[in-house]
């Protein structure tokens, strides 16, 4: 049986082989004689046998051309593809320096009015460098004394407090953010403000913690609390410091602690208003 399987294998090709060879000769006496009743008929027979075997391998050859067509066509798809993320990169690019002009516009307008600072006098300054991380939350600042900007002014953004002058040479300051470790700010809470604790800094990022809450206060999630203003205070009374984020009383002990978020946005400064207002003043 695995003999007889290829001699009739390799009959059939001889049979096939041997039809093409009539075909062409067919073909050839056809173009140079004309047509008869004879070679009509051995054209048809030959158009028989050999049509499945023609339609045989137009099958198994239009698949392997489309492939090649399609590999070409999708490089050049893959091209425009390409060159179309490029162009969206540009157009998100320009979209987020405009959407970014916008917002430094709109800073401006805030601190053109500040409902919080009705008398006191500003000078405005753009953010030029950070220091941000868990042991030092500072910013430099493009105004400095040659501007009238002083160490110890208090420093606020469009929604609240922003920190203090630390250093300040003729034409930069720094201002130690209130959330520097280093920071500390006396707030005031309650329906009248007559409530005081203390919010200290506890790295970039972070929120606020607040201690001495008076015995009994209680706090509720987005509660305000504002500078204090008291005697020898670092910043004038009644600027948003920031909102409550967590509070937890110690039953029996009498103490409280919270958290508190600030009411501006120190991780997306742009522009700041240094107030010229001197401790004790």
């Amino acid at each position: 049986m695995r003999v007889a399987r290829p001699r009739r294998s390799r009959r059939t090709l001889v049979i096939v082989v041997v039809l093409a060879l009539l075909s062409v000769t067919l073909i050839t006496l056809d173009a140079r004689s004309g047509t008869d009743r004879i070679t009509a008929g051995l054209r048809s027979v030959a158009h028989d046998v050999f049509a499945p075997i023609v339609a045989g391998v137009n099958d198994v050859l239009r698949p392997i051309g489309d492939f090649f067509a399609g590999s070409v066509h999708y490089g050049a798809l893959q091209a425009e593809n390409q060159r179309l993320q490029a162009t969206i990169g540009q157009l998100q690019l320009q979209l987020r320096e405009v959407q970014g002009e916008a917002k430094q516009q709109r800073e401006l307008r805030a601190l053109e009015h500040l409902d919080y600072l009705p008398d006191d006098k500003t000078v405005t300054a753009q953010m030029i460098g950070f220091d941000l991380s868990d042991l030092d939350a500072d910013i430099t600042i493009s105004k400095g004394r040659d501007q009238g900007v002083t160490v110890g002014e208090p420093v606020v953004g469009a929604g609240g407090l922003v920190g203090q002058v630390v250093e300040a040479s003729h034409t930069t300051a720094v201002v130690q953010l209130i959330t520097d470790p280093r920071s500390s700010v006396g707030v005031a809470f309650g329906p009248t403000d007559q409530l005081y604790a203390e919010a200290f800094g506890q790295g970039a990022g972070k929120p606020l913690a607040v201690s001495f809450l008076p015995t009994g206060a209680a706090l509720h999630r987005g509660e305000r609390m504002y500078t204090n203003g008291l005697n020898d205070a670092q910043y004038p009374a009644g600027i948003p410091v920031g909102t409550v984020r967590t509070f937890h009383a110690s039953a029996g002990t009498g103490t409280a602690s919270a958290t508190l978020q600030p009411m501006a946005n120190l991780s997306e400064l742009a522009y700041v208003a240094v107030v010229q207002w001197t401790p004790g003043l």
